[in-house]
C-alpha cells in the first residue's frame, strides 16, 4: 500500500487526469445538449463551454474550502484566473495571434472587469460571506440573461454542424454525467494531494490554492484555448478565458461563499488580489489596443505569470 509522498503525488497526478478528462466530456456533452435543443454558436462558447471548463474550479474550490480551508478556495480561484489570463491566453497568442471581436469587448470584458473588482471590493472587509455571494449570483444571472438574449438576437443557429443534431441524444446526457462523476473524484484526488504534499512541505494553503489547484483547474482552459488557436478558432480561444473568468469569481465563489464564509487575509489584499487586477487590466489595455493579441503579447503575459509564480515560491 502507497503512503506518505508516493500516495499524494499519484493522487496529485490522478486529479489533474481526472478533471481534464472529466472536463473534456463536459465539454462535450453540454455543447452537443445545448446545440441539439436549439442554443446559437455564440451562446454555447460564452455560456456553456466557459461553464463547463469552470467546473473544476468549482469542485476544487468547493471541497477545498469544507474540507480544508477557504484560503484553498479562494487561492484556486484567484490563481486560475491569473494562470488563464497569463498563462493561458499568452500561450495561445504565442501560438497564433488572436484576434479581439468588438463583441467581446462590448460585452463579455466588461463583465470580466466587473467580477475582479466587484471581488476586491466585496472582499475589502476581510470576508466574503453568504450576502457577498448572493451579489455575485445575481450578478451572474443578469449576465446570463444578457448574453442569451443578445446573443441569440444576432448569431445563426449551427444548423451546418454535421455532428450536431436535433434533440438531446443518450449519449450526449451519458458524456454530461460522466463528466461530472470524473470531476468529483479529480477534484478530491487534487485537493487531497496536492494540500498534504505542500503542507508537509510547509507551504500554507493560499499559497496551495494560488499554486497547484489552480494551475491544475486551468488545465481544461488552457487545452480549449491551445486547441482553438491550432485550428484558428481564435475568437473561440479568447471567448472561453474571458467567460472562465466571469464564472470563476461570480458563479464559483458565489457558491463557496453561499456553503461557507470565506476569510481572506490582509496579505491577499495587499498581494494577491491585486496582482489579478494588474493582470485583468494590462490584458484589457492589450485588446483595445489592436484588437488582438499579438505574440509580443503572449511573451509579456507569459513572462508575468512566471513572475508571479516565482514571487510564491519560497
Amino acid at each position: 500500500m502507497l503512503s506518505g509522498t508516493p500516495l499524494d503525488l499519484l493522487l496529485l497526478a490522478g486529479g489533474i487526469v481526472a478533471l481534464y478528462g472529466g472536463a473534456e466530456l463536459l465539454v462535450a456533452g453540454a455543447g452537443r445538449l445545448a446545440l441539439g435543443i436549439g442554443l446559437r454558436a455564440a451562446t454555447v462558447g460564452v455560456t456553456v463551454i466557459a461553464f463547463a471548463t469552470t467546473a473544476p474550479e468549482l469542485f476544487v474550490a468547493t471541497v477545498g474550502a469544507l474540507n480544508v480551508s477557504s484560503d484553498v478556495g479562494l487561492g484556486t480561484i484567484v490563481g486560475s484566473n491569473i494562470a488563464n489570463i497569463g498563462l493561458v491566453l499568452g500561450v495561445a497568442a504565442l501560438i497564433k495571434p488572436l484576434q479581439i471581436s468588438d463583441r467581446v469587448l462590448r460585452r463579455h470584458v466588461p463583465t470580466m472587469v466587473l467580477a475582479a473588482i466587484l471581488l476586491v471590493v466585496l472582499g475589502a472587509n476581510g470576508r466574503i460571506g453568504r450576502l457577498e455571494g448572493v451579489v455575485f449570483l445575481l450578478v451572474l444571472a443578469g449576465f446570463t440573461a444578457f448574453i442569451l438574449y443578445y446573443v441569440s438576437a444576432d448569431s445563426p443557429p449551427m444548423v451546418d454542424e454535421p455532428d450536431a443534431e436535433s434533440g438531446a441524444s443518450v449519449r450526449d446526457v451519458a458524456l454530461v454525467i460522466g463528466g461530472l462523476v470524473a470531476l468529483v473524484v479529480g477534484s478530491r484526488w487534487l485537493v487531497a494531494g496536492g494540500t498534504s504534499l505542500l503542507s508537509a512541505l510547509g507551504v500554507p494553503d493560499l499559497v496551495i490554492g494560488l499554486t497547484v489547484l489552480a494551475l491544475g483547474t486551468s488545465l481544461p482552459e488552457l487545452a480549449a484555448s491551445v486547441v482553438g488557436a491550432v485550428r484558428g478558432k481564435t475568437a473561440f480561444a479568447v471567448g472561453n478565458v474571458v467567460g472562465s473568468n466571469i464564472y470563476n469569481v461570480l458563479a464559483v465563489l458565489g457558491v463557496v461563499a453561499l456553503i461557507t464564509p470565506i476569510e481572506i487575509q490582509p496579505a491577499t489584499l495587499r498581494f494577491e488580489l491585486p496582482i489579478m487586477i494588474g493582470f485583468t487590466l494590462v490584458l484589457v489595455g492589450m485588446m483595445w489596443y489592436g484588437r488582438r493579441l499579438t505574440r509580443v503579447d503572449g511573451a509579456i503575459l507569459v513572462a508575468g505569470y512566471v513572475g508571479f509564480i516565482s514571487l510564491l515560491v519560497p
